[in-house]
C-alpha cells in the first residue's frame, strides 16, 4: 500500500489544490488501497475536496491581493509561513510518504516546504513537481528559475510533470527549465455528455476574487441577448462588492441567475451551449472538455498567464479571446454563432485532456520503485 502526499500553496483561487485532487483521484482509480494526504491553504472545503478517501491537512491561508502580495487575515506573513512549514514537516514525519507531489512552487511560497521535502527525500521518498501549462511571461519565469526558490531543484526532485503539452508552451525552450519535464496533457474534470440547453450561457470568473469585469459583461449580455438564459457562477472568493456591482434590474429579469458557492462548473458546462469566462487553467479546460469553444476574458495582472493561455488557444482555433473592457455587442456577435467544438477539434491541435490519468501513472511508477 503506497502513500502519497500532495502539497500546494493555494495563493489565489482553487486551481492548485484542484489539480492535486484530480491527480489523487486518478491514483485511487489505479490503486484503490492507496493512502493519500493533501496539504492545502484553501480556507474552505469544496465538495470535490471532501472525498472521504483523501486526508486533508489545512495550513494557514495566504491569499494574493491584486498587487501580487500575500497576506493572512489574522497572522503576519512570517507567522503564517512558520506555521505552514511546521505543519508540512510534521505531516511528512507522521505520514511517511512514498511520493510527495508539489504544485507550482518547488519549496512553497517562501521556502516553507524545504525542510519537509528534505526529510521525505532522506527517508527514501520520491519528489515530483507539477507545473501548469503556462506559468507567466518567459522573462519573469526565467528570472524566477535563477532565484532561491529553485536552488537545488535538479538535485532534490526526481521528476517534473507539466500539466499540458509543448503545443501550448515548451517549458525548456521558453523558460529554461533545468530538468527535462514529462508532459502529461491537461488535468481537467470531465463529465459524461448530456443534453444541451441551446438557450444557456454560463459566465464564470473562476474563484471569483477578480471576476468583476466578467460578471459585469455577463449582466450586459443578458440585457442584449434576450433569447438566452444567463447563469453567473460566482466562485468562493467573490466579494460582496463584486456581487453588488451587478445591476438589480438584470438579476430581477428572470433570464439572469446568480449561483454562489457552486462546487464547480463541470455540470453546467456539460449542459450549456455557450460560455464566457476568465482564462484560468481549470475552468478553461473544463469548458473545452465539455465540447465548448469558450469566449475567454483573461486577467493581465499580477501575472500574464491567463492572457498568454487565451491568446494561444485562440491561435489554435479552439477559443476566442477578448479584453476585459470589450463592448458587450462584440461578444454578443460571437455568441450568436455556434460555440460548439467539432468532434476531434482538440486532438487535431494536440490538446489532450487525460493529464490526471497520465500523471497518476508517472507518480504510481515512482511509488512502486520506492516501496519495491
Amino acid at each position: 500500500m503506497a502513500r502519497y502526499l500532495f502539497a500546494s500553496h493555494d495563493g489565489f483561487g482553487l486551481g492548485h489544490v484542484r489539480r492535486n485532487t484530480l491527480v489523487a483521484r486518478a491514483i485511487l482509480a489505479r490503486e484503490p488501497d492507496a493512502e493519500i494526504v493533501i496539504v492545502t491553504g484553501v480556507p474552505m472545503r469544496p465538495a470535490w475536496l471532501g472525498d472521504p478517501r483523501l486526508g486533508v491537512v489545512t495550513v494557514p491561508a495566504l491569499l494574493k491581493d491584486s498587487g501580487g502580495a500575500y497576506r493572512n487575515d489574522r497572522l503576519t506573513f512570517e507567522q503564517a509561513i512558520a506555521l505552514r512549514a511546521t505543519a508540512f514537516a510534521r505531516t511528512v514525519s507522521t505520514f511517511e510518504p512514498d511520493v510527495v507531489v508539489v504544485d507550482r512552487h518547488p519549496y512553497g511560497l517562501a521556502g516553507e516546504l524545504r525542510v519537509g521535502l528534505e526529510l521525505a527525500a532522506d527517508a527514501g521518498a520520491s519528489l515530483v513537481l507539477g507545473l501548469r501549462d503556462i506559468l507567466d511571461q518567459p522573462s519573469v519565469v526565467a528570472a524566477e528559475l535563477t532565484g532561491q526558490g529553485w536552488t537545488d531543484v535538479p538535485d532534490l526532485y526526481d521528476e517534473i510533470l507539466v500539466y499540458g503539452e509543448r503545443v501550448l508552451c515548451d517549458h525548456e525552450v521558453e523558460y529554461g527549465l533545468p530538468i527535462e519535464p514529462r508532459y502529461c496533457g491537461w488535468v481537467a474534470d470531465r463529465t459524461p455528455a448530456r443534453r444541451r440547453n441551446p438557450r444557456l450561457l454560463v459566465v464564470t470568473g473562476g474563484g471569483g476574487g477578480d471576476g468583476k469585469a466578467v460578471f459585469r459583461l455577463g449582466a450586459q449580455l443578458a440585457a442584449q441577448l434576450r433569447s438566452l438564459d444567463v447563469v453567473l457562477v460566482a466562485g468562493p472568493y467573490a466579494t460582496k462588492d463584486i456581487i453588488g456591482s451587478l445591476p438589480a434590474e438584470a438579476l430581477s429579469s428572470g433570464r439572469l441567475r446568480l449561483i454562489r458557492d457552486a462546487p464547480g462548473c463541470v455540470e453546467l458546462f456539460a449542459g450549456a451551449a455557450r460560455v464566457v469566462q476568465m482564462a484560468g487553467y481549470n475552468s478553461t479546460f473544463e469548458a473545452l472538455a465539455a465540447g465548448l469553444r469558450p469566449v475567454l476574458v483573461p486577467r493581465r495582472s499580477p501575472r500574464r498567464e491567463q492572457a498568454i493561455r487565451a491568446s494561444r488557444l485562440a491561435a489554435l482555433g479552439v477559443a476566442d479571446m477578448v479584453d476585459e473592457d470589450v463592448p458587450a455587442e462584440e461578444v454578443a456577435w460571437l455568441l450568436e454563432r455556434s460555440r460548439l467544438l467539432t468532434d476531434g477539434a482538440l486532438s487535431e491541435v494536440g490538446i489532450r485532456l487525460d493529464g490526471a490519468e497520465r500523471a497518476a501513472v508517472a507518480v504510481t511508477d515512482l511509488a512502486l520503485a520506492a516501496v519495491g
